[in-house]
């Protein structure tokens, strides 16, 4: 039975769009013995989540335990904010987050992205959390790597030199930790 990974598209416009080359490098990397879902997230522009936290939830839901969830940008940021307020019904292998914005700020916009104080404590338990974020990202500046840092010291960070937001569309190093679960 082939390994389940979720991968949740970033934001903007053309976030599912832009993504597809990211998915597409990751199951190359990976190879048949792993499958990866890719559903469309719909944006919902009135609710303070965009309407996100809750197609990440079902679409958990719908899978088997073990899965291995992977996202990008916004898609990242809202992830970590489900794993943290809410009790999944599935063991996830990994977590892997890329570009990931830390959502600061008083804009009334960010309000219903932004993770709680405590959310590191909330995460569930035993998982392996890692990080990816280039140096020349952007659109999410370096320095919110550091702000993930500080409040999750037991996860991995790869600083990867060059790539940008889409990190060349190269996935491959998050393909390897993948397999090295």
């Amino acid at each position: 039975m082939r390994k389940q990974v979720l991968f949740i598209q970033g934001g903007g416009d053309d976030g599912y769009k832009a993504d597809v080359n990211l998915v597409a490098s990751l199951q190359k990397a990976l190879g048949k013995d792993y499958q990866i879902i890719y559903p469309q997230m719909q944006t919902d522009a009135a609710a303070p989540d965009f309407g996100w936290l809750k197609q990440i939830g079902e679409e958990i839901g719908k899978l088997r335990d073990d899965v291995i969830l992977v996202a990008h940008s916004l898609g990242a940021s809202l992830l970590l904010k489900y794993l943290s307020e809410n009790m999944i019904s599935k063991k996830a292998a990994g977590i892997f987050l890329i570009s990931t914005p830390f959502w600061t700020g008083k804009e009334e916009w960010a309000q219903g992205l932004k993770l709680q104080k405590d959310f590191a404590k909330n995460l569930p338990p035993n998982n392996h959390i890692f990080f990816y974020h280039c140096r020349d990202d952007e659109e999410i500046p370096f320095d919110h790597l550091a702000s993930y840092r500080d409040k999750l010291p037991w996860a991995t960070f790869r600083e990867i030199e060059s790539g940008g937001h889409q990190l060349d569309n190269n996935l491959s190093v998050v393909a390897k930790d993948i397999k090295d679960l």
